[in-house]
């Protein structure tokens, strides 16, 4: 239970910090956030949870990421299912919270709350295989990491840091083409309040991350077996 408590406050966090970012201050010209300042923050929620929670639950935040380190052998397939509930619920609170605070704003309107989107939903108008190739092979890119720097071999206490690097670099290729996912719990989160077209095109923003994070657990667990009991 404190693991799956773990995994919803984590998740929590990383859909206020990041989405919130997206949501409550990229909109305002005068803080100069944009895009990288969205990639950043998205970042830093798992920078500062890797370091808070990662001794308890392993910092997952994430299904496919759960999904992944169970392919590649290290994470038991029983506490999959749990893992996978307490972030989407985690999601869900986090983007809970968020519409609570940004709707306080007079003459709020929801628009596309950060939900992630393809065709007309994309920021940058990108297709529907522009973004199931991106959200794969960022997924795969993402997964590769956080199994190659969690590895027992790999220099210690850094983990956090590539983690989280990598999805800022994630989020600075893919936030053009999908708004970034990577995260079916993100998507999920979001698309809820969103309702019609998000809810539409979510079935991506599970399949790509799984498929990508599925692959990445096959080729690392071959370049570099480790079985975590």
């Amino acid at each position: 239970m404190k693991k799956l408590v773990a995994e919803f406050i984590g998740t929590l966090w990383l859909v206020l910090g990041g989405c919130g970012s997206a949501v409550l201050a990229a909109g305002f010209p005068e803080l100069g956030i944009g895009f990288v300042g969205v990639a950043l923050a998205f970042g830093l929620t798992v920078v500062t949870m890797a370091y808070a929670i990662g001794h308890i639950s392993g910092c997952h935040l994430n299904p496919a990421v759960s999904i992944g380190l169970w392919v590649g052998g290290r994470f038991d397939g029983k506490e999959l299912v749990p893992y996978i509930i307490a972030q989407v619920l985690g999601g869900i609170a986090g983007a809970g919270i968020l519409y609570v605070i940004a709707s306080g704003q007079p003459g709020f309107e929801l628009g596309g709350f950060a939900a992630n989107g393809y065709g007309e939903h994309s920021p940058g108008g990108y297709s529907m295989m522009a973004a199931l190739v991106c959200e794969v092979v960022m997924t795969f890119i993402f997964l590769f990491v956080i199994l190659g720097s969690t590895y027992t071999k790999a220099p210690g206490g850094f983990a956090g840091l590539a983690i989280g690097l990598c999805l800022t670099l994630i989020h600075l290729i893919s936030i053009p083409v999908t708004n970034t996912s990577v995260n079916p719990a993100r998507s999920t989160s979001q698309a809820l309040f969103v309702g019609d077209w998000a809810l539409g095109e979510l079935w991506l923003f599970w399949v790509a991350p799984i498929v990508g994070a599925a692959l990445a657990g096959l080729v690392y667990k071959a370049l570099s077996p480790e079985i975590v009991e």
